[in-house]
């Protein structure tokens, strides 16, 4: 019998409760394996197990996630985002109000929350509402790479508005076996590139005595985020190219992750290539599976072509594309850390009166300059209130993790699991072995990340199986 679980924090708090139990859990589903080499996430409404339906954001939780799921994005901008008010109002300070009302309400059951501060537009104004409403917030903040350095801005903020800070330095081997140590409480599974980092941060807050974390996601859908140059380009690169999986591999193209990067883009259809991250092309997920799947997980992505096909603007098809990865990606890594942890999760933005309100009544013009195209104009000028030009609120970069220092520390851990799970992939073992010396390449140790957050997963539920039937035989 099928599962369906309504998991967006745009629709409340998700209930993971029916899956507590690993050994009585449904079979893995192997096409969503494929999902996660292919995207880093299960293409929804599916998950990692068979027959458990997730509805995530863009569908409806009465429809049956089974047989009729129809993808719907809820923030469209024809005909539902003013492009004039119809009233002139304080906009900061009607946004400053709701934000606050919605931190008190989505930490109300909090008792000790923690704020992951990043320094960037949404956590500072966050932190900002955080500071009058639950005064008694920590900030966190992650140094999670090599490419930037948060942890100034972050601190510089939460003194400013005199909330306490602390900072963890990613050490990528610690937070893999802080993963390990919860993976089998994980009900469900994403590879998003920051689900280490959350998890990391996680354990760390679980450790002070914090009982609920606070994440600045959920604005970007109804703010709106232009496409930038370089994502008009990618979009144009993405050109379905069917490439062997060696020419990756090939002597100096191996080493330069522009390169490899391109020719990934290449063998993408433009909707996949939106999505985060370098990821293991078809051709190379067919020779991990053994067999023919790459193309049915691919098949997944036709559920939502119409009403992406239907956006009214290039900013509108990116916003659509963005919401599938963010709902089963970027919110689900913090959902099923939560879960694993026994924390709280609590997503302001996704608050309905806040949301409703800058989609519905806030003119476009407060949200994007329509010169400019500079995005979130009315958090700037939230931001503005109580800070000057920060480091990180006029241009930021991604959360980071250091990938290729995993592949450095944990090698040999992830090529010992990938030898368990040769029955579902057998080509594994294989491919960590011939791109071991890759290794030191953003690229190559992009999927080396994919693996080595679905092999111990697949690993704990190959476990708790065998623990079932050894309880099932004695009694």
């Amino acid at each position: 019998m099928g599962m369906q679980i309504t998991m967006s924090p745009y629709y409340g708090t998700p209930d993971f409760s029916p899956l507590a139990s690993p050994a009585a859990s449904p079979p893995v589903d192997l096409v969503s394996v494929a999902d996660l080499l292919r995207n880093a996430f299960v293409y929804p409404p599916f998950s990692i197990l068979q027959g458990v339906r997730l509805v995530t954001f863009g569908f409806c939780p009465r429809d049956d996630m089974h047989h009729a799921p129809e993808f719907r994005f809820k923030f469209r901008n024809a005909g539902e985002v003013p492009e004039e008010p119809s009233s002139h109002q304080d906009w900061v300070g009607g946004y400053h109000r709701l934000l606050c009302d919605a931190v008190r309400r989505s930490c109300a059951g909090m008792h000790a929350p923690w704020l992951l501060q990043s320094g960037g537009k949404d956590s500072t104004t966050l932190a900002i509402a955080i500071a009058e409403a639950r005064p008694d917030t920590t900030c966190i903040t992650y140094l999670g790479g090599r490419e930037e350095n948060e942890v100034d801005s972050a601190a510089r903020v939460a003194r400013t508005l005199g909330l306490r800070h602390e900072s963890l330095v990613c050490d990528p081997g610690r937070a893999y076996d802080r993963y390990l140590a919860v993976v089998d409480r994980m009900p469900l599974l994403t590879a998003d590139f920051a689900l280490l980092s959350c998890i990391d941060l996680g354990t760390e807050v679980a450790a002070r005595n914090g009982d609920g974390i606070i994440d600045g996601l959920g604005a970007d859908s109804y703010f709106g985020t232009p496409m930038s140059r370089r994502q008009h380009l990618l979009a144009r690169l993405a050109r379905d190219i069917n490439l062997s999986p060696r020419v990756a591999e090939l002597p100096l193209v191996d080493r330069s992750f522009r390169l490899c990067y391109l020719l990934s883009t290449l063998q993408m259809n433009p909707i996949e290539r939106v999505f985060p991250g370098s990821r293991f092309s078809d051709e190379e997920v067919d020779e991990i599976f053994g067999r023919d799947i790459a193309r049915q997980s691919r098949q997944r992505l036709d559920l939502f072509l119409d009403e992406i096909g239907s956006a009214t603007s290039p900013a509108e098809w990116r916003d659509m594309s963005t919401s599938i990865a963010g709902s089963a990606g970027a919110f689900a890594k913090g959902l099923y850390t939560a879960s694993a942890l026994s924390l709280q999760a609590a997503y302001p933005f996704c608050d309905l009166t806040l949301r409703e309100w800058i989609h519905r009544e806030v003119p476009r013009y407060e949200k994007v300059d329509p010169k400019t195209q500079m995005n979130k104009l009315l958090i700037r000028q939230h931001i503005a209130t109580r800070f000057g030009d920060l480091p990180y609120v006029q241009s930021k970069g991604s959360f980071r993790f250091d990938l290729r220092g995993l592949a450095q520390q944990r090698f040999e851990t992830v090529h010992d699991l990938a030898g368990r799970s040769r029955d579902i992939l057998p080509g594994a073992s294989l491919w960590l072995e011939r791109n071991r010396r890759r290794l030191d390449n953003k690229y190559h140790a992009s999927k080396f990340y994919l693996l080595a957050i679905v092999l111990p997963w697949l690993e704990s539920r190959r476990r708790a199986a065998l623990l079932a039937d050894t309880h099932a035989a004695q009694h």
